[in-house]
């Protein structure tokens, strides 16, 4: 029995263009394997859900057209309507852990929105009532971050740094605010998922993991870049789920595609450390 790393498919089906998008889960993949632990990426087919997806089944998601985004919600819906889903990471948390899978791979967490405190990712409620470690480089950076952060606090997510003291802000390495921990192994990781357990705490572990320095763009020219996207997308009445894929667009035209690169290498380094935290994990627990 080797330890298992769950990953998000909205990454694929609403986060990336084709081909990248097929490119990229197969490179986190590779990079749990690497780790020593098996990815199980988690997904819905044809209103079945679906722990681990088989490289032909990854294709058709990858390539196909209409896909649901599938939040907590939308499980039931999806499972009786016989849709196609990419679950987010409120689903693929609800759904590792109902396998028994207690790590989980991401690139960034939803949160609060930027202009309206009351859209609220079904994100952050899910970490607060569901037990697993989420790793990832802090949230999304269209995201209001400074409430998000203290969404999270108010929650009791506990929130640890990955060799880093700051919270990640996704693209960038900076933002500004602290996390409550700085970790500098999956060992420590691993034991404060087992005292977490031990305790009874019902709230997931959060470990922000910074974007790795080389594909990294500052938190100033990030910030330049969505306030562009987001006065574009008022301009143009985009909302709702079509807003975060419109933003990230704009976005990877405003760094000349550097904000892609950025997110190519978070999704792999965070992979890569799941896997290690899940390795310490499964050891412990051994």
């Amino acid at each position: 029995m080797n330890p298992k790393v769950a990953l998000e498919s909205t990454v694929i089906t609403h986060g990336l263009p084709q081909p990248v998008n097929l490119e990229i889960a197969r490179e986190m993949q590779e990079a749990v394997r690497a780790g020593g632990a098996e990815p199980l990426m988690m997904a819905v087919l044809a209103g079945e859900t679906q722990v681990g997806l088989s490289d032909t089944q990854l294709e058709d998601l990858a390539a196909r057209a209409e896909v649901r985004k599938c939040s907590l919600r939308d499980l039931p819906i999806i499972r009786q309507t016989g849709e196609y889903g990419g679950t987010t990471v409120s689903a693929t948390l609800f759904l590792a852990l109902r396998a028994g899978i207690p790590v989980f791979a991401t690139g960034g967490i939803g949160g609060v929105h930027r202009g309206d405190a009351m859209d609220i990712s079904a994100d952050l409620p899910a970490l607060a009532q569901l037990p697993g470690t989420v790793v990832c480089a802090g949230a999304k950076s269209i995201l209001d971050l400074p409430r998000t952060r203290e969404r999270l606090e108010t929650d009791g997510v506990t929130v640890l740094g990955w060799q880093c003291d700051e919270f990640p802000a996704f693209y960038s390495r900076e933002s500004g605010m602290a996390v409550d921990q700085r970790v500098e192994s999956a060992a420590e990781v691993a034991s404060m998922m087992r005292e977490r357990d031990r305790l009874g705490l019902k709230q997931s572990i959060l470990v922000t993991v910074p974007c790795p320095q080389s594909a990294a763009v500052p938190w100033a020219e990030m910030e330049d870049a969505i306030a562009d996207a987001e006065t574009a997308a008022i301009a143009q009445g985009i909302m709702g789920k079509e807003l975060t894929p419109f933003l990230l667009n704009r976005l990877a035209e405003a760094t000349q595609g550097r904000s892609l690169a950025a997110n190519r290498a978070l999704l792999s380094n965070n992979a890569r450390v799941a896997a290690q935290i899940a390795t310490a994990f499964f050891e412990i627990e051994a």
